[in-house]
Formats: C-alpha cells, sequence, structure tokens
C-alpha cells in the first residue's frame, strides 16, 4: 500500500468512528422524539422507583459534601428540593455528580433523568431541554476581594477590567454582554475563580448572590457587590432540567416545586444548608478531610492500575499489528494510534461516557478506565515499536538461521531485548497515567482531582488542599519511579 493509500485509509477509518458518534446522538433525537409523541416520561420514573439526578456538588449553598459520622453526603437547598420532587413522585431519589458543564449532556445521553444545580433556564438552554417552574429567584452578583471593594463597587466600574464566570453559566453570558470591553475569564469551578480573585488574576467573579453571600460570610478577604441586571424573570432563577419533550414528568414536578414556592420552603432549606456550612467551615484543617483525600488516592490508584495493565495489553497488540505483513491491519494500528494522539483525552473520556454510553450504559468510573486505557494503549504501543526497532536486524537474522520462525523470533529474542530498551520510556508513560487520569473527575469519578475540588468547596481555603493533592501525587509518582528504577537496574546487571 501507498503512503498515500494509508491516509486515505486512515481518514476512512477516522470518519467511521465520528460517523459512530453522529449516530449515537442522532439516537438520542430520535429517541426524544419518540418519547415527546408517546409522552412516557413520567411512567418511566415510576416503573423504575428512582428519579436519577445529576448535579456538580460544588456550589453552596446550592449543593455542596459535608461529612457526618464518618460518611460522605450531599447536601444544599437544591438536594431539599429534589428530595421533595421525588418525594411527590412516590421515588427514591438517586443522586448523580460531575462537573457543571456536563449536566445537561447528561440529561441529553440518558445518563440522568433530571438536573439540578442553581440552573438557569435561559432561552439558549430551553432548546436542548425542558424545564420546570422557577423555585429559586437568588439574584445576581459580584464578589469582589474586600480591600478593593471601593474601587469596584458597582457593574459600571468593571469596564475593561477581567471578571471570571464558572463557564457555561449565566453569569458568563452577562458578564461578555453587559461589561463594555470586559475580558471574560471562564473556569468549570467556582472555587478555582475565587482562588484566581484572592491571587489578583482577576477583579470580580459573577455569582448568584446565594452563593456569593456564602463566600463572604465564610472568608473576611471577600466582599460582594449587586450586579445591577435588570433580567427577564424567565430566564434567571433555579429550575429543574429535563429531557426534551417529558411534558409529563415536568408537569408532575411541577407540582411540588409550585408547593414549594407556595409555602416559601426555600428559606427552610438555605437554613438547613446553612448549618452545614457552618459545620463544614468549623474545622478547615486538611487532617480533618483526610478521608476526601484517602478516597481519592484509591480511586486514582485503581483506574491507573488497570489502565496500565489493559493498555500494556492493548499498546502490544497494536505494535505488533504496526509489524504485520497484512496491510490492513497494518493501517487499522496506525489509524487507531493517529486518532487516539490526535484527540484530547478528555473529549475521549466524554465519549466514552455520553457517546459510547448511549448503546451500554457505563458507570462513570468504568467509562474512566476505558477512555484512559484506549488512550495510553496508542502511546505504549508507539513506545513498544520504538523498542522493536532498536533490536540489532542482526539478531534476528541470527535467529533465522538458528530455525526459529517469525513468531518465536518476536517472543524470545526480539521483545526481551525491546523490553529493555523502551522500560525507561514505558515507566514514564506509567507515571504520567497516574497524573493524566486526574481528567476523569469531569464525570464524576471521585478520583484526588474530584476530591480536592470538594474539599476546597466546603471549607473555602483555596491554596492549602490544591498543596496536600500535589504532595499527595508526587508521593504516588515518587513511590512508583523508585520501583521503576529497581527492576531497571536489575535488567541492566541481567545484561
Amino acid at each position: 500500500m501507498t503512503i498515500k493509500g494509508k491516509h486515505v485509509l486512515q481518514v476512512v477509518l477516522a470518519l467511521c468512528l465520528s460517523l459512530l458518534f453522529f449516530v449515537s446522538f442522532s439516537n438520542v433525537t430520535t429517541n426524544d422524539q419518540t418519547a415527546y409523541a408517546a409522552d412516557n416520561s413520567l411512567q418511566k420514573i415510576k416503573q423504575k422507583g428512582t428519579l436519577v439526578v445529576a448535579t456538580s456538588p460544588d456550589y453552596p449553598p446550592y449543593e455542596f459534601q459535608t461529612t457526618k459520622n464518618g460518611n460522605s453526603k450531599i447536601v444544599g437547598m437544591d438536594m431539599s428540593v429534589a428530595k421533595k420532587v421525588a418525594k411527590g413522585l412516590g421515588v427514591k431519589l438517586v443522586v448523580k455528580s460531575m462537573s457543571f458543564d456536563s449536566l445537561l449532556v447528561a440529561i441529553e445521553t440518558g445518563k440522568a433523568d433530571v438536573a439540578i444545580g442553581g440552573i438557569n433556564p435561559t432561552a439558549k438552554r430551553r432548546q436542548s431541554v425542558d424545564f420546570t417552574h422557577i423555585y429559586y429567584s437568588g439574584g445576581q452578583s459580584f464578589l469582589v476581594n474586600k480591600a478593593e471593594k471601593l474601587k469596584y463597587y458597582s457593574r459600571a466600574k468593571l469596564k475593561n477590567q477581567k471578571v471570571g464566570a464558572q463557564t457555561g453559566t449565566l453569569q458568563y453570558d452577562l458578564a461578555k454582554q453587559r461589561i463594555p470591553g470586559v475580558t471574560v475569564k471562564g473556569m468549570d469551578k467556582n472555587t478555582d475563580l475565587v482562588l484566581a480573585l484572592k491571587t489578583h488574576k482577576i477583579a470580580a467573579v459573577g455569582m448568584e448572590t446565594p452563593t456569593a453571600k456564602a463566600y463572604v460570610e465564610n472568608d473576611s478577604s471577600l466582599a460582594m457587590i449587586p450586579s445591577g441586571y435588570k433580567l427577564n424573570k424567565n430566564d434567571v432563577g433555579a429550575a429543574i432540567a429535563a429531557p426534551k419533550g417529558s411534558t409529563a414528568l415536568i408537569d408532575a414536578m411541577n407540582k411540588s416545586v409550585d408547593q414549594i414556592k407556595k409555602q416559601n420552603l426555600t428559606d427552610g432549606y438555605l437554613k438547613t444548608a446553612g448549618t452545614y456550612m457552618k459545620t463544614n467551615t468549623n474545622n478547615t484543617s486538611m487532617f480533618h478531610y483526610w478521608k476526601y483525600f484517602a478516597k481519592g488516592v484509591e480511586y486514582t490508584l485503581i483506574i491507573s492500575a488497570i489502565s496500565v495493565v489493559f493498555g500494556v495489553l492493548l499498546g502490544t497488540i497494536l505494535a505488533l499489528m504496526r509489524f504485520s505483513h497484512n496491510k490492513l491491519v497494518h493501517a487499522i494500528a496506525v489509524a487507531y494510534i493517529e486518532f487516539v494522539r490526535g484527540t484530547p483525552l478528555m473529549v475521549q473520556v466524554m465519549f466514552v461516557y455520553f457517546g459510547i454510553g448511549i448503546i451500554i450504559n457505563l458507570p462513570a468510573l468504568l467509562s474512566g478506565i476505558i477512555a484512559v486505557s484506549l488512550n495510553s494503549g496508542a502511546y505504549v504501543a508507539e513506545i513498544i515499536r520504538g523498542g522493536i526497532d532498536s533490536v540489532a536486524k542482526g539478531q534476528t537474522e541470527a535467529s533465522q538461521s538458528l530455525g526459529l520462525n517469525r513468531t518465536d523470533t518476536m517472543r524470545y529474542v526480539v521483545m526481551p531485548q525491546a523490553l529493555k530498551n523502551i522500560w525507561p520510556a514505558l515507566g514514564n508513560e506509567f507515571i504520567s497515567l497516574i497524573k493524566e487520569s486526574s481528567i476523569v473527575s469531569i464525570i464524576g469519578v471521585t478520583d484526588l482531582i474530584y476530591q480536592l475540588n470538594i474539599v476546597r468547596a466546603d471549607t473555602y481555603r483555596g491554596v492549602m488542599p490544591v498543596f496536600i493533592a500535589m504532595i499527595l501525587y508526587f508521593i504516588m509518582t515518587f513511590i512508583l519511579t523508585r520501583i521503576l528504577n529497581h527492576y531497571e537496574g536489575k535488567m541492566n546487571h541481567a545484561k
């Protein structure tokens, strides 16, 4: 096969993968349309007996985590609302945590029944999902450094400044549209935005008023100023998101939402959330949160260890496929390696969880392991290929003269020598895997990065949890480095 032919085949295979992705999401649209026509959304919830709610538990007082009797749980005003709604439906509440910008995707791909998380029912969002009635309107504010409150006392004073907002939120769009000359800094976590504010990377952070108030009450270096936005009530406030066309489910949930508004239950919900927040900030030492970090380390090691095993197996197969005389087998290996190395790991994680998950409903942890393993396999394949190429051709010729066939030559002569040559590079890949596995936190896997963000949200401490996580990553990689160096030394002595 010519070089040009190989590239054509690679492109065709890449297009096939892209088509699979498109068809998967097209099926979602078709399913949504079918659901809209049949409108069995409420019936499906009642039949399975659970209401799966997606949320991002890093947004106090709406939703955040707290520890009681050694057990961690998600609490906050939104969780009280979700419990009320689930009780009204007569089903059990199941909470699934993930990053905020994945909440609506989770609904569209069937990973969750509904989403809650201080979500504003904007016109843009209504194009892809449906919303209940608004259950709470907290207003919009800006968080600023207390020392700069006199400088930035109104939205007008933020003109031509850098303003932060959580990516994909109403606050991000409002800052971009209504502050002249502004540079909007978008981040996934409010904890990151607050840290950027306190280190003077940005002048202010756009937030829901209750959240801004929570930060001010728990951090004396911060202050809150009004946004001054004049907004349509139908676009602001917080509502529960559900799949497009799920009218029966929306109507059923609205009964509970209307009751919450009529009885003004959110005041009590916020008071309860405040109690949990006070408990969290009574002791903000990192030792107090050691179980969070321990759980994060546990999941990080599980993901890394399993991904290493399957990554090496897949990488070995791909490397051997690249040396195959069969042109099709060779082209498939090349196409896979180029495609995986040419796309970000974050996209691959989201594709496995949300894309392939449409066909097979994979748990977040399993999806993360699969994505990281598939990604690692492509890089390991190139490392092994380089090691095989480094073995002198004379070794192959000598083995053939002794009567060894191609398979035995590769198994007993080439691979053992290649392993010695690639061990340092392979070790680096293992070490990188521990750090790169942190990307799975975006789909709610409770690895070290996920737990780090939870601790930051609960304690309102921006730097210390990051420092602790950094130390823990160093310890893990340092121990692994020593183990790899030990075996590398044994290989060198065996020469």
